[in-house]
């Protein structure tokens, strides 16, 4: 159960999360957050924002024309619920371009499998987060693995048992090989997400996922610092302690415990990291201490690192531990 302490920063990360400057993977990450919340009104005016900046292409949350092929689909979970909830037909077309962008207009190599971005041929590790949850939730399974799975086989590094950053697929090189935390943070969120929202009949399907994320989350626990944070990435304790890869573990073990593919074991890494992001709270409402934004090369505040706070305190309440 949740002390009267820890309801009043869940409070104030919440307020904090709104009031933050957000590109379209935040967008959508915070809609997310407010949706598996419970707090279906804020989810809805997210995705109503994010339908609202529509490019032509159906790109949603479009502050200024980018290069994000797979962020603008973050926000889609979100989209199709608030499609569902009020029924509204513009929301609905937003919803049914956003999916024209994600199954035909995208960008991707010979074998099917989306780009990162539209002025490359990158494959990233975030985009395991972005796009297959969305695909998913819109009964797109096939397509949903095999972005997954085209993702793995390029940036899964098998001697770390850890996934790298980027990759450049015309030069089949990795950019950055780097075991970047809250890079292997959003494979482990996007891949639970999509294991929750695969069908009875994909059970071969789920068990490939869950397998990946066990293979990851065990590759990753040994590296847990005493105090509950990992480093920025993962295996160089030279780099920054970082706190937001903490709350996407956690968020994704309450639900892997909670869905009862990992063992109640697992909860002991998941509370570690949970205290160390309790403890990151300011008076504000900031979670600090996160790979921050706008570079992501040093510790600080991001949307995405509130938005995971939120995450992960959802998904602990449904464990009611």
């Amino acid at each position: 159960m949740t002390s009267e302490r820890e309801n009043d920063l869940l409070r104030r990360v919440k307020a904090a999360t709104l009031a933050t400057q957000r590109h379209d993977w935040e967008q959508g990450v915070v809609a997310q957050a407010f949706l598996e919340a419970g707090e279906e009104e804020t989810a809805i005016l997210l995705a109503v924002e994010g339908a609202n900046r529509q490019g032509a292409d159906g790109r949603c949350c479009q502050l200024n024309p980018g290069q994000g092929v797979t962020d603008p689909c973050a926000v889609g979970e979100a989209l199709i619920a608030a499609c569902e909830r009020t029924g509204d037909k513009a929301l609905c077309r937003a919803r049914d371009a956003l999916l024209g962008w994600a199954l035909t207009g995208a960008p991707r190599n010979g074998a099917g499998v989306v780009y990162h971005l539209t002025g490359g041929r990158e494959f990233w590790v975030d985009s395991f987060y972005m796009l297959p949850p969305f695909l998913a939730r819109a009964g797109c399974f096939d397509e949903a693995m095999r972005q997954i799975d085209g993702w793995w086989a390029a940036l899964y590094d098998a001697d770390k048992g850890l996934l790298a950053h980027r990759w450049d697929d015309g030069a089949k090189r990795f950019i950055r090989r780097d075991a970047w935390g809250v890079g292997n943070g959003w494979a482990l969120a996007g891949m639970a997400r999509v294991a929750a929202l695969l069908p009875a009949d994909r059970a071969a399907e789920k068990d490939r996922l869950v397998r990946r994320v066990r293979g990851l989350l065990e590759a990753a626990r040994p590296l847990q610092r005493p105090d509950g944070l990992f480093h920025d990435v993962l295996d160089d304790p030279s780099s920054f302690a970082e706190v937001n890869f903490g709350q996407m573990l956690a968020y994704t073990i309450y639900r892997g415990v909670g869905a009862g593919w990992l063992d109640k074991d697992w909860l002991e890494p998941a509370e570690k990291a949970r205290s160390a992001a309790l403890e990151a709270v300011d008076r504000f409402g900031v979670v600090r201490g996160v790979c921050g934004a706008p570079r992501f090369d040093r510790p600080g505040a991001a949307p995405e690192g509130q938005a995971f706070f939120i995450l992960m305190e959802a998904a602990r309440s449904a464990l009611r531990i």
